[in-house]
This record gives structure tokens, sequence and C-alpha cells, in this order.
């Protein structure tokens, strides 16, 4: 998921995650992170699959405000947002099927 499109950052994180009319699910993920990477291809087909939602990814070595303010502490952690707020979230890298499940549960 290098596709800068998906990338999200401090700056933006309210106007792009929280104030989106979509839910989103954010991945919060690190360079040096080798399950970071595994999950990208995964999330990737989820993103093709779903219009439903919007999928992006926030550096947490580039972006460390909004990881702390959501209490980031394990990565990767992937949370859905809805109306600006957390509804779900998932730590470590999941089967296709568990993202599948939270975004169809809050869409």
């Amino acid at each position: 998921m290098g596709n800068e499109k998906l990338k999200v950052t401090d700056k933006e994180f309210d106007t792009v995650v929280l104030k989106s009319k979509k839910p989103v699910l954010v991945d919060f993920w690190a360079e040096w992170c080798g399950p970071c990477h595994m999950l990208s291809p995964i999330l990737e087909e989820v993103a093709k699959e779903n219009d439903a939602i919007i999928i992006k990814k926030l550096n947490v070595d580039e972006n460390q405000q909004t990881a702390m303010k959501y209490q980031i502490m394990s990565l990767p952690t992937v949370a859905l947002f809805k109306d600006g707020e957390i509804v779900e979230s998932l730590i470590g890298v999941q089967p296709k099927g568990a993202y599948e499940e939270i975004i169809k549960k809050h869409t």
C-alpha cells in the first residue's frame, strides 16, 4: 500500500478521518514493523472490494500526536472510525474476513 492517496498525517487526520461522511478504517503502522507489511496486501484487497468505507494508513513514527491521542501501543492496529469515534479496532495481523466483518457490522 505504498499508494500516497492512502496516507494520512496528524495535520489532516481531523478533516480526513474524523469528519468523514463514510466510516474510515485506519491502519496504524510503522516502516520497521514486519507484520505491518504483511497486512498491507490484505487491506488493499479489502479496499478494492468495499466502497462503503475509506481506508487510510497512518505512520506512527511520522505522526506521533495522533498515535498518542488514541493510545496506539501495538502495531499494526487497525481502527474503524465512524462519526469521529473509534467503533472497533483489531490488533495484529488478522485474516481478511475479520476486517470485512467489522466493516459489515458498521456500514
